[in-house]
């Protein structure tokens, strides 16, 4: 159905359009904010446009949900859409951090077919195949197995009281390579509590799931994609041994940040 080889030189001259613009290499793209909070840089921009055109010439048959894209409904026509971050984390990509990466998913009723991630200040390519396994740099993942919750590493900037039986890791800005990190087993569990979109989470999460994690929203339900509204509340991408006692432990708090935060 899909070049897959064609793919992943686009996700990779993507990312090397997006490190040309990088500040950690000296560069200083123009940066804004869309809404109040929510930066945006000229090389989002750039690589959005390049993406979509590239992309679209690659399967001209599926749709387009991207962060910097205005959404068409049209979109909700056909089986197939692609799923874009041009620049996932761009807080770290502005300030000259490595913890950024572009995001790509192909979707396909509402699942994802392949995800790739390319964070080149890394040094990292990604990508994972439905069915097929998941990969970084070429070498299959195999993501972790820990089987208790108290100890579990997480990747954030601080814990709640309650989670201070956790172990903090190293938090990069982009959402995606936190995911990523548990499909690498170098985190056991990661979490969100809040509204997120489609394009942040749908590659890496196909790329956790090939590597043997659970993943689902912050309830523990099934992630689904392409809605009509392309949010779900919260990710938790965990080893499979400890997602019950996460979404248990879980439960009080998202029950009641969904109902205060929903837009």
């Amino acid at each position: 159905m899909i070049d897959r080889e064609r793919l992943e030189s686009i996700v990779r001259e993507a990312g090397r359009m997006a490190f040309d613009m990088w500040p950690g290499g000296g560069h200083a793209p123009e940066v804004w904010e869309k809404t109040p909070g929510s930066p945006v840089s000229a090389a989002d921009i750039a690589v959005d446009t390049f993406l979509k055109r590239e992309l679209g010439a690659l399967l001209p048959a599926a749709g387009w949900l991207s962060e910097e894209t205005a959404d068409a409904p049209a979109r909700l026509d056909g089986g197939l859409i692609w799923l874009v971050d041009p620049i996932d984390g761009t807080r770290d990509f502005i300030r000259g951090r490595t913890g950024w990466a572009v995001s790509v998913a192909l979707v396909s009723a509402g699942r994802p077919l392949f995800g790739m991630l390319h964070a080149p200040a890394r040094g990292e390519f990604w990508h994972g195949e439905a069915g097929q396994g998941s990969w970084r740099n070429g070498e299959c993942l195999s993501g972790s197995t820990r089987q208790d919750l108290p100890g579990a590493r997480v990747p954030a900037d601080h814990l709640a009281r309650v989670d201070r039986d956790l172990t903090l890791v190293d938090k990069p800005n982009s959402i995606a390579l936190r995911i990523a990190m548990v499909a690498a087993d170098e985190a056991d569990l990661l979490a969100t509590l809040r509204w997120g979109w489609e394009w942040d989470i749908a590659a890496a999460a196909l790329i956790a799931r090939e590597a043997g994690a659970a993943v689902t929203d912050a309830f523990g339900q099934p992630l689904n994609y392409n809605k009509r509204d392309p949010r779900a509340f919260g990710v938790l991408v965990t080893a499979p041994a400890i997602h019950a006692a996460a979404v248990q432990r879980l439960a009080d708090r998202a029950e009641q940040l969904a109902a205060q935060d929903n837009p």
